[in-house]
């Protein structure tokens, strides 16, 4: 499946996104870390197809930033108005994840909660990464996802061998290299079972550093559908 993200400064912005981000995408994500005032009724209100909501404060390589309890908000919302998933840290706070799983479990038994961890430096051994899988499911995760920089080609490598180990055991994972060398990883994890693929509306776009747009990622799938 193909996830747009929405990286917008205001509402009006995101919703010309969202406009054209939903002919092409399987689920827009709404990076609500970016946008100012955000007005989620209104977004929801307007939506064509499945959400994903992200709200990522700097230090987890977003760009929230105001109070923690007013983070808390806006995701509890986002499941009231019947997000399809929220995306949260790993390095969340114990009490900040017992919220959302409550607020899932009051409101809306279908939003599905994805727990992620980011590396921005580089890709842990594949021994570490087994042990953030785990992690990320003890806290309660419906899906795991797990980005790391490629700073080497093997790097993909020991991603794809944790997406084939999870999909063996027949769970979901999100799981690819970011960066330049990372680009081989955002083609072939689909092709191992990971469940989506991120692209940017057009070049200059990008929500991560070697992001494919949604014009390359589908030429590429197209080019594979028809190999088979």
């Amino acid at each position: 499946m193909i996830c747009i993200p929405v990286v917008a400064r205001d509402n009006e912005e995101a919703l010309k996104q969202m406009e054209l981000a939903f002919p092409l995408a399987d689920i827009v994500e709404l990076r609500i870390d970016s946008i100012k005032h955000v007005d989620l009724k209104q977004l929801f209100s307007t939506s064509r197809g499945k959400i994903l909501v992200t709200n990522r404060k700097r230090d987890e390589g977003g760009y929230f930033t105001g109070e923690e309890s007013e983070r808390l908000d806006l995701l509890r919302e986002a499941v009231i108005l019947g997000a399809d998933y929220v995306d949260m840290e790993m390095s969340t706070e114990k009490a900040f994840l017992k919220e959302i799983h409550g607020t899932i479990e009051k409101y809306n038994h279908r939003t599905k909660l994805i727990i992620s961890h980011h590396d921005f430096n580089g890709t842990p051994t594949y021994t570490r990464l087994l042990d953030i899988y785990n992690e990320c499911t003890e806290k309660g995760a419906d899906i795991v996802k797990i980005v790391t920089f490629a700073n080497l080609m093997e790097d993909n490598l020991v991603i794809l061998q944790l997406v084939n180990y999870v999909r063996k055991l027949k769970r979901d994972i999100i799981a690819f290299c970011m960066g330049s060398q990372g680009r081989v990883s955002r083609v072939a994890a689909p092709l191992f079972g990971s469940s989506l693929s991120f692209a940017s509306l057009e070049a200059g776009a990008q929500s991560a550093p070697g992001q494919l747009t949604v014009k390359e990622t589908k030429a590429i799938d197209t080019i594979l559908h028809h190999e088979k």
